[in-house]
């Protein structure tokens, strides 16, 4: 509904969705799995290869993080993700804990991201009812490499003009709360999830977070933004998510070298060993 069509003429993407909304281009849940080049699913390679997502990711019980493309062209309803032990209980899923880096804006582009003051469940109730919601909301300005981290239970929403990289939990659980009187395919108001959202909406300023070198850090993800040519090394410890936010560039891992571009992901299998991105590229590295 609010997608455009850059995710495809920008970042390679091959759909023929129109609009083109999202690509989920590292993903293990069953409502958009991903799958590697010779056409076999990601999670049977995983599920056939015990030990490739790292010591790390032991604690979970299936694939921890999803990373996905999203091409805002219209404004995203505003919305909140459930905590775990929500989720859980109401959606038989894991909640959501979220990062967005900003790949791409319009000149005035902004977003919304949790409140500009603390308000009451009773008053976050009646401004949903009377559609004053927005007036409330914290409307942050991004700018290209803006980075927002939004755990669960943060009030969010992209608004139109914006395209991201997005690094979340492993969930599709989203309870929207407004979505400016739009409505679907088939016609009809889209729906909301109105007592979902006040049961797990943290009515709060979004609280600074300070993760020192890293873009994001919580535990399900690490990200770091790397330019041009860097080292890194997959460990026994985590796989290594890397994907190309821009340029091209080459990857090499276990003695092997491919071309890399943008809107390209690549999965290294924890133990891979030492590898290099060469090339004015930029890539977000993502470990557990």
């Amino acid at each position: 509904l609010w997608g455009g069509s850059r995710l495809r003429t920008d970042f390679g993407i091959k759909s023929d969705l129109e609009p083109l909304a999202e690509a989920w281009v590292l993903s293990c849940h069953p409502d958009g799995a991903s799958y590697l080049p010779d056409g076999t699913m990601l999670a049977a390679y995983i599920a056939a290869h015990p030990g490739c997502l790292g010591t790390d990711c032991d604690r979970f019980e299936q694939f921890p993080i999803l990373t996905k493309f999203i091409d805002a062209k219209q404004n995203l309803s505003v919305q909140v993700h459930p905590s775990n032990e929500y989720a859980l209980k109401k959606e038989h899923q894991y909640g959501k804990t979220e990062m967005w880096y900003v790949l791409d804006c319009v000149p005035g582009a902004y977003l919304y991201y949790g409140f500009t003051h603390e308000i009451s469940k009773e008053e976050f109730a009646e401004r949903i009812k009377n559609n004053t919601l927005t007036e409330v909301l914290n409307a942050v300005p991004v700018h290209k490499g803006d980075c927002f981290f939004i755990p669960s239970g943060t009030l969010h929403a992209i608004c139109q003009g914006i395209v991201i990289a997005e690094v979340q939990q492993n969930s599709n659980v989203t309870y929207r709360v407004y979505d400016y009187g739009r409505v679907g395919a088939d016609g009809k108001p889209r729906a909301l999830h109105i007592e979902k959202a006040l049961d797990v909406t943290r009515r709060t300023p979004p609280q600074k977070q300070d993760f020192g070198s890293h873009l994001a850090q919580c535990e399900y993800f690490t990200v770091d933004v790397k330019s041009g040519n860097f080292n890194g090394t997959a460990d026994e410890k985590s796989f290594v998510s890397l994907l190309i936010t821009d340029g091209i560039g080459t990857l090499t891992c276990g003695g092997e070298t491919v071309c890399v571009q943008k809107g390209e992901s690549y999965f290294l299998p924890a133990g891979s060993g030492a590898y290099r991105i060469e090339g004015p590229c930029e890539t977000l590295v993502t470990t557990v």
